[in-house]
């Protein structure tokens, strides 16, 4: 008996390896708000109907308290809580559970599968024949600690921001382009759901209250909102600590009445074990900005990030800063700083940046026009003085000795401009890479002349991830860092390593530090279908060809529809070439492209790569699927032999099963372990 109990211990010891892996804790910002103030409502409201006297700047904002009861009954039925005509609507509704655009809603349902929600309306009207419509900021009441029931409901409108609060939580904003039409007299109507009604202008200002929030996991993830996801992101490491800068967005693309919205948030660590949320980098302050990407570098010793002023989304060109700084740029062939608030009357478009006070976080708006493109990266040579690639609104290399100095041609035609380009040295080649599907190189010390395009070699990195940035993080490490599209625009964050090979091509693999934690590792066999207890996993397995390197593996990882919305990686071999696609029933998937073919990458769905993954003998593969209701799909990550990664986005598919597929080859030491 005690010898058949040590043979079940060994062989639970083979099966079940655990790899000793520090979780990740990420200390995100409180979303906790108090609204606490001395300054006395405008109105207060007992009646079904009441009258408002408003006699403020509507500019100066207001600010809505009430408490509300949500029924069951109401939100089936689509019942208006509150109603100040034409100017705002609070109520709530019955989401179709099948509608995932901008609000992302679904995300959030009950245990019976329906969606019932909250939003607010703000009726704009346009500024200056500018802007015009209607915001409506919302909640998916699963949200809440208890959906239904009392909840104190606060509705901000800052003259910037539309901000609705559940129980002192913000949950939900948007940017405004005009103002309401709010009369001197105005009706206030109310449900008899609703009580304790209060009206204050101007608006409050609500104070951070301090919480305790982590989440466990950087790779693949976003902001904790319904509809909030990781935009472009600009990298730096700087005295020991890496940053990330993303632009934050929501809706896909479609806030700020569909001109974006997008302002810079980060997020920092120093041993990429605990991360740090800071306070936004770059917040949105005036109805005038949206922000688009740059370039985080240091001058004088300070932490600086560059971006991009896009306003040209909501002015035309003429009525903003661009015509006076291209004119200064013609007639002296150098860039001039501008202080846009000395100049009232034209409105700050191209590029600025903000400046850390404590060179970590803290950062302050300069305010100061240093060029007029607007998505501007900035780095710093190694021998000083720095470079500014200019992209959108622009094109070419710049120099400048400082930031007050001006910035003058050195390549008026490359880059080529676009989006946002990150300048990187390494082992005696330079690189530039840039937004979706642009990768540079040349030998160190080479002239302009001897840029050649990576990417029409076949040769490039791209992976999955859209705009990518690379940096140094020391040690001769560098890391890629970018998002992957999970909708319309943005998604979840993904951080790679990259290696190099002695001709100076670039690979990647996985950043050990940030792989996600798992439970014990599982012996399976990859002969048979695999069933899949949890969504969210990892796959190990060792490719060996029967002849030398030839030969294809499938990974084909389905949920309850089978094939349908089903993913399937492939690996082939003798054509050292991988791919994502749709799954099949039988035999392999269609060839997909890779970029130089013309596969689009940056969408992160079907796709393939080429190239820089050869092994003499088996390939070690390595797979993270990693399922999320928020993304409504799954995202899978390999490495190929520490060599090469991809990822690709599944809409729609939550794993059950993975199947192998094997043509010409063996898969050996096949493991499963379940993310912690």
């Amino acid at each position: 008996m005690k010898r058949f109990y040590w043979t079940i211990l060994l062989m639970l010891f083979v099966g079940c390896q655990s790899d000793s892996v520090e979780e990740i804790v990420v200390e995100l910002q409180s979303q906790s708000w108090d609204f606490a103030s001395e300054q006395s409502p405008i109105f207060e409201q007992s009646d079904a109907a009441a009258e408002l006297h408003f006699e403020g700047d509507i500019k100066s904002g207001f600010t809505i308290s009430l408490t509300a009861d949500f029924k069951p009954a109401s939100v089936t039925a689509s019942t208006t809580l509150l109603e100040i005509e034409g100017v705002v609507k609070l109520f709530t509704r019955q989401h179709d559970p099948n509608n995932w655009q901008q609000q992302n809603y679904p995300a959030f349902s009950l245990e019976d599968g329906t969606v019932p929600v909250v939003e607010a309306e703000l009726v704009l009207q346009p500024d200056n024949g500018v802007g015009g419509g209607t915001l409506t900021v919302g909640v998916p009441l699963a949200m809440l600690q208890h959906p239904y029931g009392k909840h104190d409901v606060v509705l901000n409108f800052t003259g910037v921001a539309w901000t609705i609060y559940i129980d002192g939580r913000l949950y939900d904003n948007d940017f405004a382009i005009g103002y309401p039409a709010l009369k001197k007299t105005q009706m206030v109507l109310r449900d008899v759901a609703v009580n304790d009604v209060e009206i204050y202008a101007p608006a409050l200002q609500p104070v951070q209250v301090e919480e305790h929030n982590t989440v466990n996991n950087i790779q693949y993830w976003t902001p904790p909102f319904h509809n909030a996801w990781v935009g472009d992101v600009a990298t730096i490491y700087h005295e020991g600590r890496y940053h990330v800068f993303y632009l934050f967005d929501r809706r896909g693309h479609a806030s700020k009445l569909g001109r974006g919205g997008h302002y810079f948030e980060h997020i920092s660590t120093e041993d990429f074990k605990t991360w740090v949320e800071h306070e936004p980098a770059v917040p949105i302050e005036y109805q005038w900005e949206t922000l688009g990407t740059g370039t985080p570098f240091v001058t004088d010793g300070k932490l600086c990030l560059a971006y991009g002023l896009h306003s040209t989304r909501i002015y035309p060109r003429e009525k903003t800063s661009l015509p006076m700084m291209w004119g200064y740029y013609e007639q002296n062939k150098k860039t001039e700083v501008f202080d846009y608030t000395t100049y009232p009357e034209v409105i700050p478009a191209g590029s600025s940046y903000a400046v850390s006070e404590d060179g970590v976080a803290a950062f302050e708006k300069s305010r100061m026009l240093i060029h007029p493109c607007e998505n501007p990266s900035i780095f710093n040579l190694k021998e000083g003085g720095l470079r500014m690639l200019a992209n959108y609104g622009s094109r070419g290399e710049w120099s400048a000795n400082s930031l007050q100095d001006g910035w003058v041609s050195e390549n008026e035609d490359f880059p080529p401009g676009g989006d946002c380009t990150f300048y990187f040295e390494w082992g005696g080649y330079d690189y530039i890479i840039g937004g979706f599907n642009q990768l540079y190189s040349r030998r160190r010390g080479e002239g302009n002349d001897r840029w050649w395009s990576v990417v029409a070699e076949g040769r490039d990195i791209y992976n999955g991830m859209s705009v990518p940035a690379v940096s140094e993080i020391g040690d001769g490490r560098f890391l890629l860092a970018g998002w992957v599209k999970c909708q319309n625009w943005g998604g979840v964050l993904a951080i790679h390593e990259l290696v190099q090979f002695p001709d100076g091509r670039l690979g990647s693999k996985w950043m050990e530090e940030i792989t996600p934690a798992t439970e014990p590792k599982e012996s399976l066999s990859a002969c048979e279908n695999i069933s899949v207890d949890e969504p969210s996993f990892m796959l190990t397995f060792d490719v060996e060809p029967s002849d030398r390197q030839m030969g294809r593996v499938g990974v084909t990882i389905c949920g309850e529809q089978g094939y349908d919305h089903s993913c399937e990686w492939q690996l082939q071999l003798d054509r050292e070439r991988a791919q994502f696609a749709g799954g099949v029933a039988e035999g392999f998937a269609r060839d997909e492209r890779t970029m130089r073919e013309g596969g689009d990458l940056a969408a992160a769905r079907n796709y393939a790569i080429a190239g820089g993954m050869q092994q003499k003998d088996a390939t070690q593969v390595r797979m993270m699927v990693y399922w999320d209701k928020k993304l409504r799909g799954t995202v899978v990550d390999v490495e190929i032999a520490g060599q090469r990664t991809m990822i690709s986005y599944r809409p729609e598919l939550k794993p059950s099963q993975v199947e192998f597929r094997l043509d010409g080859v063996k898969v050996k030491n096949l493991r499963k372990a379940n993310f912690k």
